[in-house]
């Protein structure tokens, strides 16, 4: 019989009642940070170990990046398709979402590259960087 079945009607899937839609720009950010996370283990990458460390490093691109991107949407030069996001907004019209990617990306950036130093001082993986080798 085929999709066109008896009448010559095209069947057409329905969608789920749920919309998983509203929820991919953050699943994306948590795959990132689920993803990244076992090169802190790993790696000794100390990222987390060191929140402190990591809110200084944080602070000043997030408020920069928020404020050019609610800037940018009060102009109208930005904006986001709300199938993709889950409708929470900040001041400035700014959806959760690209706040949470501000904090994520850095993270798994940084964690990505101190996993890389990591590997670069100690390239036999025995956990000693270069000055616990013997010689």
């Amino acid at each position: 019989m085929g999709a066109a079945g008896v009448s010559g009607a095209t069947w057409v899937p329905r969608r789920p009642r749920w919309r998983v839609d509203h929820y991919q720009y953050l699943g994306l950010l948590a795959a990132c940070l689920i993803l990244t996370l076992p090169l802190e283990v790993v790696y000794r990458a100390g990222v987390w170990r060191r929140p402190l460390r990591l809110v200084r490093v944080l602070w000043l691109p997030l408020v920069l990046f928020s404020v050019t991107d609610a800037a940018a949407i009060a102009h109208g030069l930005w904006r986001y398709n709300p199938r993709y996001v889950t409708g929470v907004q900040l001041p400035g019209r700014l959806p959760i979402e690209e706040v949470a990617f501000f904090v994520v990306i850095p993270i798994c950036s940084i964690l990505a590259f101190q996993a890389v130093r990591a590997s670069l001082e100690d390239p036999g993986g025995k956990g000693h960087g270069e000055q616990g080798r013997s010689r």
